[in-house]
């Protein structure tokens, strides 16, 4: 045996933490069935001690049974059910892949747009330049 560290199952110098990491423990859950079967069990009790030997079996406290007898006068049964922690799920919109192609599609769209209107302006402007009359004048003049 090396070192100064004590054997597993030894007992250790008062003052020094143990290194063993414990398994974090779970938080209860229960079920509004549950719930609502406990409420039923302490409003029976009428004698002293009754309701504390009820908490002491089923390991509660009397903090619970005060949220859950809010809960019940609330009347819904889905408050009696534990809530899901942490941050909620968004639901995808089924739309939402068309509304990005279609979005993209209208970028590349309006891009061409504007460099057909930039060749066009520019047409006009060289042919002016040249004192050439453009092909829809052309083609009015002579139907007229």
């Amino acid at each position: 045996r090396g070192g100064d560290r004590p054997a597993v199952g030894e007992p250790r110098e008062a003052g020094t933490p143990d290194p063993e990491v414990l398994e974090k423990p779970k938080r209860r859950r229960f079920t509004a069935q549950y719930k609502l079967k406990i409420l039923e069990q302490a409003d029976r009790c009428t004698q002293h001690g009754q309701l504390g030997a009820l908490l002491r079996r089923e390991g509660l406290f009397s903090s619970h049974l005060g949220t859950w007898r809010k809960q019940r006068e609330q009347g819904t049964l889905n408050a009696l059910t534990p809530k899901r922690r942490g941050r909620k799920s968004i639901e995808k919109n089924p739309l939402a892949d068309q509304l990005q192609h279609v979005k993209k599609e209208n970028e590349k769209l309006k891009a061409r747009l504007v460099k057909a209107e930039t060749i066009i302006e520019f047409q006009k402007k060289l042919s002016e330049i040249l004192g050439i009359a453009p092909r829809d004048r052309q083609t009015n003049e002579t139907q007229e």
